[in-house]
């Protein structure tokens, strides 16, 4: 292995030693549990607070508004669940779209089981819904609006602004998945109408097992998780202090200085395409440039099977991806792609380059250099 170049930022991001200094005492000296009422205690009942602060911030809201989870995919079923039970005497339709995060697809499946009305919206060829079709499917009963503010494998930015209005404008509540969104893009959760939103902070830096939801205070939502009376007894279980520290932390580094960081990821990915442009095979972009974050670039490599790309690149101490981490054992092609208009063929010779603010020029000729050495190979 001549060099390690990560580039599979969207599954998950290498934990900063900023962050893992902060979390530190909370595993070895601040341990104390954050319901007890001794001065270790106490401790740690201060620093969850601290990172709640953080996190409200970084989304504009107010910090009553936020709740620790385990996890993304945990937040987006608390929200859409908790929505969906405490609501369903208003109406039992729910609108989502058909590229959302499984964590959203697979809820919305239980909840058709338990006699909800699901409307999966369609996406163009750049993953994008159509507003139209969107205020179009709002019916009487519409209690719930879920869309994703970034689609993980193709990197799409949804319309968020004009959903929050038409939502709103309807009276229906917006959640929207914004895992791969927080800390690439500026968000003001209140500007945009959006009521409950979900994140995950191994996405920007943070801990693995740690998330949050904000729900807006004006939402009424049923418990996922019953027990003690953590998170304003909302969701029940003693608190991952240490976890809920570093999220604090990471969300504060991440959403400093975004829009300068969002430029340099854009100008490093940007090089990367038009570098592989210059290849000896044809190379083009799922989806397109507009609308799209800075790190992701989700290309296809024409009669190249992704398997054996994903393997040469791993070889050379590269780290892509050939779709979503959460689906990457299931030998179907991506929903994503297919929603998009890609074909099994398409699919299945296309890798995900997810670049963060990490990575470097060099990164990029080393990957190019990589892939070009071993295309008579690839080809085969």
């Amino acid at each position: 292995m001549e060099k390690f170049v990560y580039v599979d930022n969207s599954a998950t991001t290498k934990l900063t030693k900023e962050v893992l200094n902060e979390m530190m005492p909370y595993l070895n000296e601040y341990y104390g549990n954050a319901s007890s009422n001794y001065l270790l205690g106490i401790k740690s009942r201060e620093a969850i607070q601290k990172a709640r602060n953080k996190v409200a911030n970084a989304i504009c809201v107010s910090a009553d508004e936020i709740y620790f989870t385990a996890g993304g995919s945990e937040a987006d079923n608390m929200i859409i669940k908790g929505i969906a039970m405490a609501n369903k005497d208003r109406g039992k339709h729910i609108i989502t779209t058909s590229i959302e995060h499984l964590a959203v697809l697979n809820t919305c499946m239980y909840l058709e089981k338990e006699g909800f009305d699901i409307t999966y919206l369609k996406v163009d060829k750049n993953g994008r819904i159509d507003i139209s079709e969107l205020e179009n499917s709002i019916r009487e009963d519409t209690i719930l609006i879920s869309v994703m503010f970034v689609n993980n494998e193709i990197g799409t930015i949804e319309p968020i602004e004009e959903i929050g209005k038409i939502a709103k404008k309807h009276n229906v509540y917006f959640h929207t998945d914004a895992v791969q969104a927080v800390g690439n893009i500026t968000i003001d959760a209140k500007k945009l109408n959006i009521d409950a939103l979900s994140m995950s902070a191994h996405k920007f830096h943070g801990p693995k097992g740690v998330g949050a939801a904000y729900i807006s205070e004006n939402i009424v939502f049923s418990n996922l998780i019953n027990g003690g009376h953590q998170e304003c007894g909302r969701r029940a279980g003693t608190e991952n202090v240490a976890g809920i520290v570093g999220m604090g932390k990471a969300i504060e580094i991440a959403t400093k200085n975004i829009e300068e960081k969002e430029n340099k990821i854009r100008m490093i990915r940007d090089y990367l395409y038009k570098k592989l442009l210059k290849l000896d095979c044809r190379v083009s972009v799922n989806g397109n440039f507009e609308n799209r974050v800075a790190g992701n670039l989700n290309v296809c490599f024409d009669g190249i099977d992704n398997n054996n790309m994903l393997l040469i690149l791993d070889m050379n101490g590269i780290c892509v991806s050939i779709g979503s981490a959460c689906n990457s054992n299931v030998a179907v092609p991506s929903h994503v792609l297919t929603a998009i208009g890609c074909d099994t063929k398409r699919a299945s010779s296309s890798i995900r380059f997810s670049l963060g603010d990490q990575n470097t020029l060099d990164d990029v000729e080393y990957i190019v250099y990589v892939i070009e050495k071993n295309l008579d190979i690839l080809k085969k």
